[in-house]
């Protein structure tokens, strides 16, 4: 991924608040159901990829998760969820960096993504995400992305999209689908997204 694609990302959180962008949730059900479905203790290790400034930390510290990880391309989105959270966020790495360009320095039994996954088009930028995936998740996956009846686009950039078949596919050499659901996400200005959701289990 490029620097334009970074620029493209502080842009936005720099010049938008959470009602003007369309990924925004109060409350992300699906997302903390998916990781209560998978029974780790509070110890787990939970990583959030394209956290941005997702309220999923704000609920995870609440429920007493102490080992959680936030990363994101933009430093600015970092920056608004390290404001929101307050001396909170000093419990939490932060990890600003392209997930193509990752390279953890921790294995993580609970991987969680929404919405940034799908914004990986290119052959390798998706084959070396399922290669972080599979050298560092050592338990569970929950990854969310625009389905076949969802946007084609969002923010701007072209995104792709999944059903059932073709994300438990892309993961199944070191994966097995445990469950997948639908959601529509309805977004701060109406809009109706839909989502695709899939659990996931180490082999």
């Amino acid at each position: 991924m490029t620097d334009s694609n970074k620029n493209h990302w502080e842009n936005v959180y720099e010049t938008k608040n959470p009602d003007q962008v369309s990924w925004t949730q109060e409350k992300p059900q699906v997302s903390l159901d998916f990781i209560h479905s998978f029974g780790l203790g509070k110890d787990a290790r939970i990583i959030d990829i394209g956290g941005g400034d997702s309220n999923l930390v704000d609920f995870l510290l609440d429920e007493g998760y102490q080992h959680i990880t936030v990363l994101d391309i933009s430093a600015k989105a970092l920056e608004k969820a390290k404001i929101r959270l307050g001396n909170k966020a000093e419990k939490v790495q932060w990890i600003v960096s392209d997930i193509t360009e990752f390279e953890p320095e921790e294995r993580y039994d609970i991987w969680h993504d929404r919405a940034a996954f799908h914004f990986l088009t290119a052959p390798e930028q998706i084959s070396k995400y399922i290669d972080i995936t599979e050298k560092y998740v050592t338990g569970f996956m929950a990854i969310g992305t625009f389905s076949k009846n969802g946007p084609e686009k969002c923010s701007g950039l072209d995104i792709q999209q999944y059903d059932e078949g073709s994300l438990a596919a892309t993961f199944e050499n070191s994966f097995e689908k445990i469950s997948c659901l639908t959601e529509d996400h309805i977004t701060p200005f109406g809009t109706v997204q839909n989502f695709v959701f899939c659990s996931f289990k180490k082999h």
